[in-house]
C-alpha cells in the first residue's frame, strides 16, 4: 500500500462525501487523529479496518489498496471492444466487456489478440434459416484442437465450447453478429468479420 496515494484517496473520498476526519473516525470506531495520520501518510489503517473503511468511502478494498479511484466511465459497454482471456493451465475462458485484470490458477492472464483467420484456422460460415452454421477444417485431436467458437454482436456473445475428437462446428443465431472467433489450443485466437 502506497502511503501517499492511499492517504490522498482517503482524503479525497472523505471530502467528496462531506465528512470530516472525525465523522469518518466515528464510523470506524477510531480517533480522528488516526484518520489524520492515514491521510498524511504517517500510518496505515489496521488490516481489520480495510473493509469498513472501503465501505464508509463507497469504494472497493482493491481500489483502496491500489490507491486508484476507479469508476466505470463507460456505462454502455461496447461488445466489439471486449477482451478474451484463456488460462493456459486449466483452459478456463473469461470474456470481458473491456479491459480487466483476470487471473486463474495463480497466473495473471493477458488479453488475447485475435489474428485474421487463414489457412488451417479459416472460419467458414453458411446461412441456414436464422442461423450461421460455422465450421473450421482443423484437426481435433487431444493435442491440437479448436477449444471454442464465439459469435459477437453489439448485444452479446454466443459461446460454444468444443472438445477434442469432436467436430469443429457450431450454430449461432444470425441476429446482429459482426465477428466470429475461434480459439486453437496451440495457435491462439482467430477472428473473421461477418
Amino acid at each position: 500500500m502506497d502511503r501517499y496515494i492511499t492517504g490522498f484517496v482517503i482524503r479525497r473520498l472523505r471530502e467528496s462525501k462531506k465528512m470530516t476526519q472525525e465523522d469518518l473516525a466515528e464510523k470506524l470506531y477510531v480517533s480522528g487523529k488516526a484518520v489524520s495520520k492515514w491521510e498524511n501518510g504517517q500510518g496505515f489503517p489496521d488490516i481489520s479496518l480495510l473493509e469498513p473503511l472501503a465501505k464508509a468511502l463507497d469504494i472497493s478494498v482493491t481500489e483502496l489498496l491500489s490507491g486508484e479511484y476507479i469508476r466505470n466511465r463507460n456505462r454502455s459497454a461496447n461488445m466489439f471492444r471486449s477482451q478474451c482471456y484463456v488460462c493456459p493451465v486449466c483452459g478456463n475462458v473469461v470474456w470481458s466487456v473491456g479491459e480487466a485484470v483476470v487471473s486463474c490458477c495463480g497466473i495473471t492472464l493477458p488479453p488475447l489478440e485475435a489474428e485474421t483467420a487463414e489457412q488451417e484456422h479459416e472460419i467458414h460460415l453458411a446461412k441456414v434459416e436464422d442461423e450461421y452454421y460455422v465450421t473450421i477444417d482443423h484437426p481435433m485431436t487431444k493435442e491440437h484442437y479448436i477449444s471454442f467458437l464465439a459469435a459477437v454482436s453489439d448485444q452479446g456473445i454466443q459461446f460454444v465450447k468444443l472438445y477434442p475428437q469432436g467436430n469443429a462446428e457450431a450454430r449461432c443465431k444470425i441476429a446482429r453478429v459482426r465477428y466470429l472467433y475461434a480459439y486453437c489450443n496451440r495457435h491462439g485466437l482467430f477472428q473473421v468479420k461477418v
